[in-house]
């Protein structure tokens, strides 16, 4: 329930979900809500506003049915123009992992845009040209903001010394049921060279056991998160293959998803992805919840890390874009 009604430029953190469920996700981890504003008849967003410990946030979703780079890049840039004393901002949600040797990756795990391999954190890997020996990227997409790369170096500290806050804010979703982790089990990755058996439908029933990859039991159900490349793109990766060579092409991938690199250069962001199947073809739905619900965990520890001083000084998205554009023409 709202409990009262602030003003536009109380707001300072900008989040933004592309699905319903992370919506949801989103709405659960706010600590207050406040009434809505009345708003610019050009502004098609709807807004959820409220707090977050010490930061006052609002939250948006991409239209039903329009997901993608462009799509979220619509959204931000109304948000950024409607709350022009926005920060930074947060797109979280769901992703499809990568599991491999290096990064035991498994559902329900949390990915974290960070600068790694010569890349800011976030890669377009369908943006680019097309050579004779292969697909070169162009183009490069800004780092997040260094009060957000900060808070995850307070972040990793923490969970180095037993201090981390995951558990305790994803205990918030224990009683409803869309959220729960009870749809994480089985737990199974496939070979990647073995294709899902559709006579099946989107369960994995009548897939060959004899393909399912040996992986060491958790022997709990705690979360790990993981820390580096993100690739994004406007196609729904469903085939190992193409997962795994994208990877290796860009040394070594956490995840895939379908709106960060829309936001990068426009819209300073950390970006934060719950992992719900593994980008192949048995990918199915089973555990868009829970995946929906670590991530946002996960960005609220982020906000209780961050002093609301720090943010106060910070520039704005606006002023941080119009510093990085006049950078360039000098």
């Amino acid at each position: 329930m709202a409990t009262r009604q602030l003003r536009r430029q109380d707001y300072t953190v900008g989040w933004v979900s592309a699905l319903p469920i992370e919506l949801a996700a989103a709405e659960e981890m706010l600590d207050e809500e406040h009434e809505s504003l009345d708003q610019d008849a050009n502004d098609t967003n709807i807004y959820t506003l409220g707090r977050i410990g010490d930061h006052n946030v609002v939250i948006s979703c991409l239209p039903a049915g329009q997901t993608g780079t462009n799509s979220a890049a619509a959204v931000a840039v109304q948000m950024k123009s409607a709350f022009p004393n926005i920060r930074f901002g947060l797109m979280v949600g769901i992703g499809g992992g990568v599991p491999s040797t290096e990064s035991d990756i498994r559902l329900g795990d949390v990915v974290v845009s960070q600068p790694h391999n010569g890349h800011g954190g976030v890669v377009q890997y369908d943006f680019g040209k097309a050579t004779p020996d292969k697909f070169e990227q162009t183009g490069f997409l800004n780092t997040p903001p260094p009060i957000l790369l900060n808070a995850v170096t307070k972040i990793r500290a923490n969970y180095l010394r037993g201090r981390g806050r995951l558990s305790q804010y994803l205990s918030t979703f224990s009683n409803i049921s869309h959220f729960t982790c009870t749809n994480v089990n089985p737990d199974v990755l496939f070979e990647a060279s073995y294709i899902h058996n559709h006579a099946g439908g989107n369960t994995c029933e009548l897939c060959s056991k004899d393909k399912v990859l040996k992986r060491q039991p958790r022997t709990d159900q705690e979360v790990v998160v993981h820390y580096g490349t993100i690739a994004s793109g406007n196609q729904v990766i469903r085939d190992a293959a193409t997962r795994d060579r994208v990877s290796s092409e860009f040394g070594g991938v956490l995840c895939f998803e379908m709106e960060a690199a829309g936001l990068m250069n426009s819209f300073p962001c950390l970006v934060i992805r719950g992992i719900c199947d593994y980008a192949d073809s048995h990918k199915n739905k089973k555990c868009q919840g829970y995946a929906a619900a670590t991530a946002a965990a996960y960005t609220k520890e982020v906000l209780s890390v961050i002093p609301k001083p720090a943010v106060d000084k910070a520039p704005t998205v606006n002023e941080t874009i119009q510093k990085a554009e006049k950078e360039k023409e000098g």
